[in-house]
C-alpha cells in the first residue's frame, strides 16, 4: 500500500490514523493486539488530535477586551462625576469632590490609553489611595461608594481574565508545535503501514492488510476531492 502521508490534509491524516486504530482494535485481528507499533500510533494520534485543530492563542482576547472596556467605563464615569461636582461651588461636599478628583489626576486622567499592564498598575494604586479612611469617607459623603465599588470590581474582573489569558497562552506556546506533532504521527503511521505491508502474505495478516489498504485508498481519494484543495497542513 502506497501513500504519501505528507500530502494528506490535516483532517484526512487524522481520519486515516483514527480509522486504522479502530480497525486494529476491533478484536478481529489478534496479530496486531498489544503490538508496540500500535501503542505508539495511538500515543502519537492522541497528541495530534489534541493539538491539530487548536487555535494558536487561548481565544480569551475578546473577553479580556470587554472586561477592559467595562473597567474603562467605570473609571470614566466616576472621574466624570467628580469633575462635574467639583465645579459646583455652592453644593455640599464640593471640596471632597475636588480632593478626590486630584487623586484621579495624580494617577492619570486617561488611563484607558495605557497598555493593559500599565493601566492595571495605575488602577491598583488609584484604588489603594481611594480606600484610605479619609478618602473613603469622602466617597461616602458624596454617596458614590457604590460607583467606586463597581470600578474596583471591574478592575478585579479584568485582572482575573488577563491572568487566565496569559496562563493559557503560555501553556499553548509551551506545547510542541502542530507541525512537529504531525511529523511524529506521519512517522508512526508510516511504520505501522510498512509493518502491515511487509506481513501481507502471511495468512493471519492477509485480511488485516486488505482492510487497512481500503482505508489508505479512501484517504488518497479523499485528498483528491475538490473540497480538500484549500485545506493545508498545519504550520
Amino acid at each position: 500500500m502506497k501513500i504519501t502521508l505528507s500530502k494528506l490534509s490535516t483532517k484526512d491524516l487524522a481520519t486515516l490514523a483514527q480509522r486504522t486504530i479502530n480497525v486494529s482494535e476491533s478484536g478481529t485481528y489478534a496479530v496486531i493486539t498489544a503490538h508496540p507499533l500500535l501503542a505508539d500510533l495511538k500515543l502519537k494520534y492522541a497528541d495530534y488530535d489534541a493539538v491539530y485543530a487548536k487555535q494558536i492563542y487561548s481565544g480569551k482576547g475578546d473577553s479580556v477586551a470587554q472586561a477592559d472596556k467595562e473597567r474603562d467605563d467605570a473609571f470614566s464615569n466616576l472621574k466624570g462625576f467628580l469633575n462635574g461636582y467639583r465645579k459646583l461651588s455652592s453644593v455640599a461636599n464640593q471640596q471632597s469632590a475636588e480632593d478626590l478628583y486630584q487623586i484621579f489626576k495624580l494617577f492619570g486622567l486617561e488611563l484607558y490609553k495605557l497598555s493593559y499592564s500599565s493601566q492595571t498598575a495605575q488602577m491598583k494604586k488609584l484604588i489603594e489611595e481611594l480606600e484610605k479612611p479619609e478618602n473613603s469617607q469622602k466617597l461616602n459623603d458624596l454617596k458614590i461608594m457604590a460607583a467606586f465599588d463597581d470600578m474596583k470590581t471591574k478592575q478585579i474582573d479584568f485582572e482575573t481574565l488577563f491572568a487566565e489569558q496569559a496562563s493559557a497562552n503560555a501553556d499553548l506556546r509551551n506545547q510542541k508545535s502542530a507541525s512537529g506533532i504531525r511529523k511524529d504521527l506521519e512517522k508512526s503511521l508510516k511504520s505501522f503501514l510498512n509493518l502491515i505491508t511487509a506481513m501481507k502474505d502471511v495468512s493471519d495478516w492477509k485480511l488485516f492488510y486488505a482492510d487497512v489498504n481500503e482505508l489508505v485508498k479512501a484517504a488518497k481519494n479523499s485528498n483528491n476531492l475538490p473540497h480538500n484543495n484549500g485545506e493545508g497542513n498545519p504550520q
